[in-house]
């Protein structure tokens, strides 16, 4: 990806000009301010020891053949440049310059004295024992006792302002501490009730358990000894199934008991129940690990939704109305649990198909880009190679050949780079091409309904409308963001930006907003009816933004290559979170969101999956090639290129620069 930067320039400050020795002598009291203190206190007559170059006391008197006096430097430099005198324009050389001791033993009183006028009185007293005046032992007693007092006063009031200054800092770190201590007050106030509310919730979990296991035992009662016996195994491949742990174990403990002779039975389901505990425990204590390794985050995590809704109570009471809560539930806790349940519930992505893209020996085989259709029926791939395939999603996944063939194949001009299907119109889809060409395709006939040539440098992103189908936004490196319609052959509204846009997204609840990544580090968030300026400016990025995705109405996703992904809220204009842990400097490697998980690429040739409350990835997947050895230098070249999640299910289809796409899912 390219980035275009104008280097700055520092704007010149202009200097003053310097006053002429006309207007220094026209006006002599105008510069008062500005010349040294020595200088302040001269009569009229002493304007004559001024060099009429610098207009400054005389340094290193000169005198010159026609009678004038200069600094030294000053007159040679003048000489270097002219061969007349300053003030009377007659030739002069710097064979006709004399010093001039005279003057400068005036110049020498002239300080003297005023050193003298503006010296204080230690320092006149210092000057007057240089100097040999006669000073009695009781003026010296008064004034070393005068001195004492002075010192002591200094030192006194020296000493109350390192009181005070330690006092405000003791003061200040009490207001701090007592602020913490009331907010872990607050938090374990929050932890106390939430508490109480789980354990109670988990009391009416093991009481409605239990009334199920009783139902259960009721039920295998009634049956007949015959009828058990005949459907005494796949008895106990259901009941082990319905019930889990010890309580599932102790009922068929008592069910066995009235079946006389069937003891290997018996131990055979004692067996399976046994097995089936040990699984639900193993996973429970995996589940346990993942929390602990994302404990911190959690904590945070719980806490700001405790706060939020304690903030906001009216918040509280209106989903309330929509949510019957149990008694100390809160909305908090209950948000917080779903976090929970969802971070803890996957470890792991799991590979259940791959396939290649493009020619196994053609040696351009990026995909740029990978898209589910309407239905997440079927996706599609587009790339370097100039051509967009479609495949099946089911045949790929339930097909165990190795080679997969696409239901379509729509072969294009120039390589792609955005693809893009519409959301109401299953068979039509839009494409951006290097040429900055934006082209709607018609699946079914494999023909180019509209095509769209206004853009003068390359294309980087298309989106269709989710609520307008016949609505697509798209972005180019000529900075310029075109709004087109389906049904008009040319663009029905332009946005010009300073900056190359690398990519454009509809909000999904409004078809007058749009996401604009640019090159400008920063996310510009438009109302398409007033597009002259934008309704906010997000910015925190360091780099390019590469990606902008919606989670929500009001939530959104950005990517930069500063390896970084974002999430922003665009209803309160404000960021949320940031999160790390991929790396992504220069190429685009995809991002993909669903209700709950962010996942993207990394140039590490691996793909990386977030929860949206946790800035610390949940799980990644790193892509192994069949042709490459790992030790190969040309391995670590390659990187994740595309990624699209199936709609909000775990399951997620991934390509990289070699062509190589996989089908992953999370797992346990």
């Amino acid at each position: 990806m390219e980035e275009c930067s104008t280097g700055a320039l520092v704007p010149a400050v202009k200097p003053e000009p310097k006053p002429s020795s006309i207007e220094a002598s026209a006006d002599p009291g105008s510069n008062d301010v500005d010349r040294p203190t020595h200088e302040k206190g001269l009569t009229e007559v002493d304007k004559d020891l001024l060099c009429p170059i610098c207009m400054q006391l005389v340094k290193d008197a000169f005198l010159t053949a026609c009678g004038h006096s200069f600094c030294y430097m000053c007159i040679i430099t003048h000489l270097r440049n002219k061969s007349d005198c300053p003030c009377c324009g007659q030739f002069l050389s710097t064979n006709q310059l004399f010093p001039n001791f005279l003057l400068d033993k005036l110049l020498k009183k002239a300080s003297a004295r005023q050193i003298s006028k503006s010296a204080s009185p230690v320092e006149h007293f210092r000057q007057a024992l240089q100097q040999g005046c006669e000073v009695s032992i009781k003026e010296l007693d008064t004034l070393l006792t005068l001195l004492a007092e002075k010192k002591r006063k200094m030192e006194q009031e020296e000493a109350e302002r390192n009181m005070q200054i330690l006092l405000d800092f003791l003061n200040c770190l009490r207001k701090q501490k007592v602020e913490e201590l009331n907010e872990v007050q607050t938090h374990l106030q929050f932890i106390k009730e939430d508490i109480g509310a789980v354990e109670r919730r988990r009391m009416d979990l093991y009481r409605a358990r239990d009334r199920y296991s009783v139902k259960l035992r009721m039920l295998g009662g009634d049956d007949s000894i015959s009828g058990a016996r005949k459907s005494w195994p796949s008895s106990i491949d259901n009941n082990t199934s319905s019930l889990s742990g010890r309580a599932g174990m102790s009922s068929w403990n008592l069910q066995s008991k009235k079946l006389d002779g069937w003891g290997l039975q018996k131990k055979d389901a004692l067996s399976a129940s046994d097995s089936q505990y040990m699984t639900q425990s193993g996973l429970a204590v995996a589940r346990k690990k993942r929390v602990h390794a994302q404990f911190d985050e959690l904590q945070e995590c719980y806490l700001q939704k405790r706060r939020q809704m304690a903030n906001q109570p009216y918040i509280q009471q209106e989903r309330d109305k929509n949510v019957i809560q149990r008694e100390g539930y809160t909305t908090g806790l209950a948000d917080f649990q779903s976090v929970l349940t969802t971070l803890t519930r996957y470890s792991r992505m799991r590979v259940i198909a791959e396939l290649r893209h493009g020619d196994l020996f053609h040696p351009a085989n990026i995909v740029s880009s990978i898209e589910f259709d309407r239905d997440y029926e079927l996706f599609a791939t587009a790339g370097v190679s100039r051509c967009i395939k479609v495949f099946d999603f089911s045949s790929v996944v339930n097909d165990p050949a190795d080679v997969h063939c696409p239901v379509v194949e729509m072969p294009t001009r120039s390589k792609l780079s955005c693809l893009s299907w519409n959301k109401f119109t299953k068979n039509h889809i839009a494409s951006t091409d290097y040429e900055g060409i934006v082209t709607v395709w018609d699946v079914n006939t494999r023909q180019s309904v509209m095509e769209y040539e206004e853009h003068e440098k390359r294309a980087w992103s298309v989106d269709f409308s989710c609520t307008e189908p016949t609505r697509l936004v798209s972005g180019s490196d000529d900075c310029k963001v075109k709004v087109w319609c389906t049904r008009q052959e040319t663009s029905v509204l332009d946005i010009d930006m300073k900056a190359n846009i690398c990519c454009v997204k509809y909000n999904p609840g409004s078809s007058n907003c749009i996401a604009v990544g640019s090159a400008d580090h920063h996310i510009h968030y438009y109302d398409l009816r007033n597009p002259s300026q934008p309704l906010h400016v997000f910015t925190g990025h360091k780099k390019a933004v590469s990606y902008v995705k919606f989670l929500s109405n009001y939530e959104l996703a950005s990517a930069s290559t500063d390896s970084t992904l974002r999430l922003w809220n665009v209803k309160e204009n404000i960021p949320v979170r940031t999160f790390k842990g991929h790396t992504n400097e220069k190429n685009f490697v995809g991002l993909t969101v669903n209700g709950e998980y962010i996942a993207c690429g990394s140039e590490t040739n691996e793909v990386f999956v977030y929860h949206k409350e946790i800035s610390k990835p949940v799980t990644w997947h790193r892509f192994g090639s069949p042709d490459l050895d790992d030790t190969d230098d040309d391995a670590g070249s390659y990187f994740i290129s595309a990624v699209c999640w199936k709609s909000d299910s775990p399951t997620m289809l991934t390509a990289n620069s070699q062509g190589t796409i996989k089908v992953l899912v999370l797992a346990a």
